[in-house]
Parts: C-alpha cells; sequence; structure tokens
C-alpha cells in the first residue's frame, strides 16, 4: 500500500456507534461539560451523551466545529440538547464563565475534560511556548474546570456526578518526541485520583486510556511523523503507532466515547480514581 492508498479520514459518526444506556440521571435537567466539544473524541463524547438524553454544553474555541457538532447532534436523533459555549480554555475567565453557563441549564453533574494538544520535539528543542500552552490547555484547564464545577456538583439534590479526563497510554509509559504531552497525561491521572481522594464516594473521578484514535489531532500527527522520521505515513501507522498493539486497528471517537458515556453512568460507580485503560494490549504486551 503506498500513501496515496491511505485513507486517514475520521470515520462517519452515526446512532448504531454510540452506548445509549437507562440511567435515571440522564435527562435534559442534567448537564454535561465536555471541553474540545468541536472535534475528534470530544465533539464524539458530546454527541453522544446528548444521544443518552443529557443537555450537553461544549467548550471550545472553534465556533465552526461545533457548529457541526450541533449538526451531529441531530443527525444521531438524540434525545438531550448541545449548547455550544465558544471558550478559551488558556483564559481563566472563560472557563469559570462555561462551568456557569453548564449550571444554569439545569443540575450540572459530569464534566469531560478531552480538549487536547500535540507537538512533537525533542526536549533539547521543545519550544517553551509550545510547552506552556500544552500544559495550560491539558493540565491547568482540566484542574480549573475541576475547581469551578466540583461545588454544582455538590450542590445536586444527591451530590451525585463524575469528571472524567482523557488520558492516554502515554499517562502510562513514554516514547520519544512527545515530553510535553507525556508529561501532562500524568499530571491528569494525578488530578483524577485527587478529584476521588477528595469526592466522599459520590463524586467520583476518573480517566480513560486509549491507545491512537483517529481524529483530525492524530491526522497530523502520522503526518508530522513521517515528515520527522523520513519514512511513509502508512510505515509510521503500522510500525511506530500499532508496531506494539495486539489489535491492529485505531479506535474511533465513537468508541472512546463510549467509554465517557459509560463511566458517568450509574453502571460506572465503582470506577473512582481509576483509568479505563482501552489499548489494544499496546501497554501490556511486549515482543
Amino acid at each position: 500500500m503506498t500513501d496515496d492508498d491511505v485513507d486517514l479520514a475520521p470515520p462517519e459518526l452515526t446512532r448504531e456507534d454510540l452506548l445509549v444506556l437507562d440511567d435515571p440521571r440522564f435527562t435534559e435537567d442534567t448537564t454535561a461539560l465536555v471541553t474540545g466539544a468541536a472535534s475528534g473524541i470530544g465533539q464524539a463524547t458530546a454527541v453522544a451523551l446528548a444521544a443518552n438524553g443529557l443537555t450537553v454544553v461544549g467548550a471550545d474555541i472553534d465556533t465552526e466545529g461545533m457548529a457541526e457538532t450541533t449538526a451531529l447532534v441531530d443527525e444521531v436523533g438524540a434525545e438531550g440538547t448541545f449548547e455550544a459555549v465558544e471558550t478559551d480554555l488558556t483564559n481563566d475567565e472563560d472557563v469559570g464563565a462555561v462551568v456557569e453557563a453548564a449550571a444554569e441549564y439545569g443540575q450540572l453533574r459530569y464534566v469531560a475534560n478531552i480538549a487536547g494538544m500535540q507537538h512533537i520535539d525533542s526536549i533539547a528543542e521543545f519550544p517553551m511556548e509550545k510547552y506552556d500552552m500544552l500544559q495550560d490547555i491539558m493540565v491547568r484547564a482540566p484542574f480549573l474546570t475541576a475547581q469551578k464545577a466540583i461545588p454544582h456538583i455538590e450542590a445536586t439534590d444527591d451530590g451525585v456526578g463524575a469528571i472524567g479526563s482523557m488520558s492516554s497510554v502515554h499517562g502510562h509509559f513514554a516514547t520519544e518526541r512527545k515530553a510535553a504531552y507525556i508529561t501532562a497525561k500524568h499530571a491528569l491521572n494525578g488530578l483524577t485520583r485527587s478529584i476521588a481522594a477528595e469526592g466522599a464516594g459520590t463524586l467520583r473521578g476518573f480517566s480513560v486510556s486509549v491507545g491512537y484514535v483517529l481524529t483530525p489531532l492524530m491526522v497530523n500527527q502520522i503526518e508530522d511523523t513521517a515528515e520527522q522520521r523520513g519514512i511513509s505515513k502508512q510505515e509510521v501507522i503500522e510500525n511506530v503507532m500499532l508496531g506494539q498493539a495486539r489489535t491492529k486497528e485505531m479506535m474511533t471517537p465513537a468508541e472512546v466515547a463510549n467509554l465517557f458515556t459509560f463511566g458517568f453512568s450509574r453502571h460506572g460507580k465503582h470506577l473512582n480514581g481509576g483509568d479505563m485503560l482501552w489499548d489494544g494490549g499496546y501497554t501490556t504486551t511486549y515482543q
């Protein structure tokens, strides 16, 4: 297969892709805040939660992408709704405002910290402005979002809720040229445990760790890695990304979104401080 044959387009999301559960708290009176809701895993998670009957507030700076999310919610016939709030996650006032907006739509119970970015470079050559931006979006913003959301979750009629964060196999181990991303994912795992420690059993924290997911962010990473290493995009996929995995295909955004749905639901009540590791054997096997 040549690079011309490589299909890097993320798959279309349909109703059949989504896990829909019966949960007494999955109603339009309950809100879920999803960051990074304009594309990829964040978009799929927003659609999945709306399909489960929730009122979903999406936080993203990309307003055109969130318009696409709104259209997808309609296309899948979601029982819930999606409300887009333009948000710069590097701006503390914006973060506080989107949390307040989510609380105004109903009882804020769920937060999905999904927004992320990537930059590939060695530690010695890593541009610090990229490092700072990555940490702001993937560590500071989730911490501040949790700080602002926790009082609203605790103020619900029973104090039940959950804050889920998008971690990664890189929250478990390291590979080269992704030091800032790896640092951030390890930090998110620590935040998850801290939320669980302070949540009194009703407010839960959990993280989701997966391997490689076919998202727009991943498409860019494949292309960047191919250029840096001087190999084809197909070689990046087969040898660099999936070489160690036992399941030889990338996950879809919908498959990751379903993990957040399960984690927020009543079926996930014992998932507290833990990480949902669905990586196709990437971190647990070796050749």
